[in-house]
């Protein structure tokens, strides 16, 4: 099987890896890529934002599936243009992408389908805004409606912070805050038929004791110890289920990935947001995970065969993923600074996610500039590998997460 992977992130270079790893495959070509993945696949440099570009790069390399890693090409159309001219692809179609592009479309989609979710409000001027941050109280959770590359959610307890978000975007979504922890879950889909992953927790604050502002996701780990024995099947039955049979309902199936960000709140489990493909940096410690070969599983997903695939299989393995970031990230990542020391030990992976290559030397070119995973017997042996390869990697005034999976791996070893 020929396959075309569009993305150049960390997500990416964890999708490339797995994908090699599937017996079925003969030929990985990813586009644009980034120097990691050009270790393991055939990487084209092309603008992955013009759809007649892809579509031509595809056909001149036969490809039988293309799977869609950002979301922004899906809620462009991407699939579309691919779809009409006979080629396979994982990712939803443009109308069922605006599960992500639009939360007040998500709001609307979860209220038909009667999957429970946070009460809400769309607002579009101040008058709104302000009716809806005193209707719910602090901490005010506000949301830009459209895609805003993980920075367009504030949660705060400043009312002013929360309106001038809110004022920065045409239409945003405010909603009551939903305590608890967040796990997110993902479902593969094609369409008719959902098969759940297992879960993840990811750590969205820049900084130690989830201070700082939200970022697009600092680390993760899964599996998660303490989660209820039924998350999964309670999330298939009441969430991934009823969303894609209301997808299906409206004429817009989705065929994909469906990431859904939950929160288990003393009132039961809550959406918190759906996304519309593999999650980062969740994707860097559930696919070194999976056992099951993945470029057949997004085939039958693409082709509408998933009736025909058996359970996942997954390692016993635990995994702890922990992200590099720029100095100034998120606010005003600096890039062009030298990366050094990147030398992964035994069961540990380094993704590659803003990074470049010039003259030979590889430069940091984002804010997330590399994901590092390790595998272990369970959480502390995993965090240890994680962060014994992530310390010895040297870019200037760059900064991490020391507490990724910490409190999980004190009470796993407490049990």
């Amino acid at each position: 099987m020929r396959v075309l992977l569009i993305g150049s992130g960390g997500r990416e270079h964890a999708l490339a890896v797995a994908l090699n790893r599937d017996p079925s495959l003969t030929e990985l070509h990813v586009a644009p890529g980034n120097p990691g993945i050009e270790e393991v696949a055939l990487c084209h440099g092309i603008n992955i934002d013009d759809n007649v570009e892809v579509l031509r790069l595809a056909k001149e390399l036969q490809i039988d599936l293309v799977v869609v890693g950002p979301e922004k090409p899906l809620v462009n159309g991407l699939t579309d243009l691919l779809r009409a001219s006979g080629i396979a692809c994982f990712g939803p179609s443009k109308a069922a992408a605006e599960l992500e592009g639009s939360k007040d479309f998500a709001k609307k989609v979860m209220s038909d389908a009667g999957v429970p979710t946070a009460k809400s409000f769309t607002c579009a001027n101040r008058q709104e805004v302000e009716a809806a941050l005193d209707s719910f109280g602090a901490p005010y959770v506000v949301k830009h409606d459209g895609l805003a590359a993980g920075k367009g959610v504030v949660v705060t307890d400043d009312r002013e912070i929360a309106i001038a978000h809110a004022l920065q975007s045409d239409r945003v979504v405010i909603e009551e805050f939903l305590d608890g922890p967040e796990v997110s879950l993902f479902g593969i889909s094609d369409g008719i038929h959902v098969i759940p992953m297992q879960p993840a927790q990811d750590f969205k604050r820049a900084y130690d004791g989830d201070l700082g502002p939200n970022t697009g996701g600092m680390g993760a780990y899964s599996p998660l110890p303490w989660a209820p024995d039924d998350l999964v099947e309670q999330t298939l039955r009441e969430v991934l289920n009823p969303t894609i049979q209301e997808m299906a309902a409206r004429g817009t199936p989705f065929v994909g990935l469906l990431y859904a960000g939950l929160a288990l709140t003393n009132k039961g489990t809550k959406v918190i947001e759906f996304n519309a493909r593999f999650g980062d940096p969740e994707t860097q410690v559930l696919l070194p995970r999976l056992n099951t070969p993945l470029a057949d599983l997004l085939f039958r997903a693409a082709t509408g065969k998933l009736n025909s695939q058996e359970e996942l299989e997954w390692s016993e393995k635990s995994a702890v993923t922990v992200v590099l970031a720029s100095s100034g990230y998120p606010a005003a990542p600096i890039t062009g600074e030298p990366i050094l020391g990147i030398a992964p030990i035994d069961q540990s992976f380094v993704y590659h996610a803003g990074t470049t290559r010039r003259d030979g030397i590889l430069h940091s070119s984002g804010g997330r500039v590399l994901s590092v995973t390790g595998l272990g017997e369970d959480l502390t042996e995993a965090r240890d590998r994680a962060y014994r390869t992530i310390s010895a990697i040297t870019l200037r005034d760059s900064h991490y997460r020391s507490d990724i999976a910490l409190n999980a791996a004190i009470a796993e070893k407490g049990n």
